[in-house]
């Protein structure tokens, strides 16, 4: 199981951040080219990060490469650059339809074809960031078969409801609840938005509560401090841990006597619970290897 609780925003033009990246304990690495960094710094993002992605190592981290909108030569020109460079995601911002995505994975595949990668080697993710965007999520997130998930740019799409962020995140609950919807759908991961306040780690920690009670599988941040908290939320308590891996016992010990009926002091377990503590023990797992692998 491939964990992306933290998805780390590494700007494209900061160099000690790019080589550093790895250590920090975060999931996924995203090199950012896109708002963090300044039109007058672009091809020098651009020449970083493919640099980094070529001559560095970053151990087993996943690796993402946020380009710019493909309405512009810039989205064009970094898919030419990092294509080649062979992260394992490429992240489309501000998608508004199917159409953005498709345009993507053509011009992506085009790439692979003329440099001899295997096609559908590179993965996305599409970054959903207005109205449109938010209504459109379905059809997002059914749109390629590359995709991993789809995420909530929370800045823009604010702006395109014609209000402002709140602490309490009102305003983005129907945005956050239909990327997750659609991305249970589809089958693939929903990835929440930034918390810009980096110094408010109480907040911080009510909203990762907050968007994994909606489902989300984690959340992009922009801070390493975030990263810590981030994955203790989503840890699961050693308690339910204990009830997963005890309705796991029940059920083979169903299996061992030829029983379909299943049973845990005295209550039924029906096939949801089964689900659950199934893909909890699964997440557990995958969170102790990661921990084995970054010491």
């Amino acid at each position: 199981m491939q964990l992306r609780r933290s998805m780390l925003f590494v700007p494209g033009n900061n160099p000690g951040m790019i080589r550093d990246a790895h250590i920090y304990g975060s999931d996924s690495i995203m090199f950012d080219l896109e708002d963090s960094v300044s039109v007058l710094e672009k091809d020098t993002a651009r020449f970083l990060v493919y640099s980094a992605l070529t001559t560095l190592h970053y151990g087993k981290k996943e690796l993402v490469v946020r380009i710019n909108d493909l309405n512009s030569q810039l989205g064009i020109d970094d898919l030419e650059a990092i294509v080649r460079a062979q992260p394992h995601v490429i992240r489309l911002p501000k998608t508004e339809n199917a159409g953005d995505v498709i345009q993507c994975e053509k011009e992506i595949e085009r790439i692979e074809r003329e440099v001899g990668i295997e096609v559908g080697t590179t993965r996305m993710m599409a970054a959903i960031e207005s109205a449109e965007g938010v209504l459109n999520a379905k059809e997002i997130a059914f749109s390629s078969k590359r995709l991993i998930g789809i995420a909530l740019g929370a800045e823009d799409y604010v702006t395109s409801l014609k209000t402002t962020r709140s602490p309490e995140g009102i305003e983005l609950l129907f945005a956050r609840s239909m990327i997750v919807n659609a991305a249970r759908a589809a089958g693939i991961m929903a990835l929440d938005t930034v918390y810009s306040d980096v110094n408010n780690e109480e907040g911080f920690r009510r909203e990762a509560e907050m968007i994994k009670k909606l489902g989300f599988d984690g959340k992009s941040v922009i801070n390493p401090r975030q990263i810590a908290p981030l994955h203790d939320v989503f840890a699961p308590t050693e308690k339910d841990l204990q009830k997963a891996y005890a309705i796991m016992e029940a059920i083979e010990e169903a299996n061992r006597r030829g029983s379909g009926v299943i049973a845990l002091n005295g209550k039924m377990i029906d096939k949801p619970v089964v689900e659950r503590a199934r893909y909890m023990i699964e997440r557990a797992n995958a969170a102790k290897r990661s921990t084995v692998e970054e010491v």
